[in-house]
């Protein structure tokens, strides 16, 4: 069956709520941040997965910022939706919100972007369908995934460049700026 050229992102929209229980606490007493990785790569196979008609892994996650802790008790919403495709790679968006069912108080945990890979049978990356954009979201979504992977690109560079380029005395005036001290013993 031949996959087609385009699809609106809201046919693999997806949200999975789950309960958080005492078992996912750390020592805190708060739910792992590791929990919450783990329902967030889950949420982004299924979406990427729903779009691609395919199994798809994932190649990279976009910074990930603890907003607020989650509390044992609470529903875990996480929120996925394609915003971004290449030739075989997509780019998830996700958003987590918890809600306190008690006192119905309901806030933003989490955003991050997971890039998920489609692989065929012979795990090989195999072209997914691209986006049909329908709204001024879907679009403004899509820019910024364009923007972010333009920045990593950039940093890629950057970091490279500093790898290759690395002069220790102009290193050492740069970090006596910031909060570090050296304590070289060669």
């Amino acid at each position: 069956m031949q996959q087609p050229d385009f699809k609106s992102p809201k046919l693999s929209r997806i949200t999975i709520t789950e309960l958080m229980i005492p078992s996912y606490t750390n020592f805190g007493g708060k739910i792992h941040g590791g929990v919450i990785l783990s329902l967030m790569d889950k949420v982004a196979y299924v979406c990427a997965s729903r779009h691609a008609r395919a199994y798809c892994v994932t190649a990279s996650i976009d910074t990930v910022d603890f907003l607020e802790s989650v509390e044992v008790g609470e529903l875990v919403s996480l929120k996925a939706s394609i915003n971004y495709t290449g030739r075989s790679s997509m780019v998830v968006g996700i958003r987590v919100e918890s809600e306190n069912v008690k006192n119905n108080i309901a806030k933003h945990t989490n955003t991050s972007y997971f890039t998920m890979v489609a692989k065929d049978d012979r795990h090989q990356s195999m072209q997914v369908p691209g986006l049909i954009l329908e709204t001024e979201e879907e679009i403004r979504r899509f820019m910024e995934s364009v923007k972010r992977k333009q920045l990593k690109q950039t940093m890629k560079i950057e970091t490279q460049q500093i790898k290759t380029s690395f002069n220790l005395p102009e290193a050492i005036r740069l970090l006596q700026k910031e909060r570090c001290v050296i304590n070289r013993r060669d």
